[in-house]
């Protein structure tokens, strides 16, 4: 967990210097930290299912709210310490489009 940390606050670091966030990375964070709760393929697990078709009824903009200040009295956890707001806003979008595969 610590190395994840670890990565994760450094791939925040590398992106604030970049000129946007880093797609290969931000994948692999939703498959495999998102993945962990929410089943490996994104399909449910502890957390809902998080495919298009269960997340077309939301707007990015409160998909982007929920990833960044995650859900109370729930195990969705905050991820504003850990990424920007541009990376959480490529995220709601990678989610909604179906680039989940």
């Amino acid at each position: 967990m610590r190395s994840l940390l670890a990565s994760l606050l450094f791939m925040g670091a590398a992106h604030a210097e970049s000129a946007g966030p880093d797609p290969d990375a931000l994948a692999r964070l939703v498959h495999q930290d998102c993945g962990s709760c929410h089943g490996l393929t994104l399909k449910g697990g502890l957390g809902p299912d998080i495919r298009p078709e269960t997340l077309e009824h939301y707007d990015p903009e409160v998909l982007q709210i929920v990833i960044l200040d995650g859900i109370p009295d729930t195990a969705m956890p905050p991820w504003r310490p850990l990424i920007t707001e541009a990376e959480a806003a490529w995220i709601a979008d990678y989610l909604l489009k179906g680039s989940t595969e």
